[in-house]
């Protein structure tokens, strides 16, 4: 593919954004591709270099803002006839609570998941003071001299402490797949406000 038809689909894939994103991107990966040939590649390969149109355009779209894509879309490109008007009046009591409804059961099902991340960060926070609670009263029962109460208290500690480890790292895990939830459904909310129709 050469530098035309890699731009021809760069433009075809972000239709639906706000014009200027689109000049600006566009004079963007120009330039790189420009810059690649400058430094003795060819135009195929400076092509290859940059990667698919799909993942620029996912790239692109989680980049910008949520407020801006929706100001681009709900911008109208002509007038409304007077009957669209009587019928988004008319409409408004069955089309507003269903699209409240709708964002009330993603918030719900999202705050649902981050309470539970919240509470493995919470019983891992319980366990590391299970640990110090069980060094202290090891450390009490050695000044008592009582040996064996000492060694069972530390050895509680030892093993809270190994299943603290294992849990730090399922915690970890589930954070960061939060994250990546977050970020995939911010970019799917995003394309389908801007829509996919020419992307390839």
């Amino acid at each position: 593919m050469n530098k035309q038809e890699f731009l021809l689909d760069l433009r075809n894939a972000l239709s639906g954004l706000p014009q200027d994103d689109i000049e600006e991107r566009i004079a963007f990966y120009g330039e790189i591709i420009d810059d690649c040939m400058e430094e003795g590649a060819s135009e195929e390969e400076a092509v290859a270099g940059i990667g698919s149109v799909n993942d620029i355009r996912r790239q692109i779209v989680a980049d910008i803002p949520f407020p801006k894509l929706v100001k681009e879309k709900v911008r109208t490109k002509r007038r409304l006839r007077a009957w669209e008007i009587v019928l988004m009046v008319l409409g408004f009591p069955v089309w507003f609570p269903l699209i409240i409804a709708a964002c009330a059961i993603v918030l719900s099902l999202y705050i649902v998941i981050l309470a539970l991340i919240i509470s493995l960060w919470s019983i891992e926070i319980s366990l590391w003071a299970g640990i110090l609670g069980g060094i202290a009263i090891a450390t009490v029962y050695l000044v008592q001299s009582a040996a064996m109460p000492a060694l069972m208290a530390l050895g509680a500690a030892l093993f809270i402490a190994g299943f603290s480890g294992f849990m730090f790292f399922g915690c970890v895990a589930a954070s960061k797949g939060i994250l990546k939830l977050t970020k995939k459904a911010g970019v799917g909310i995003k394309s389908m406000v801007i829509g996919r129709k020419n992307a390839k």
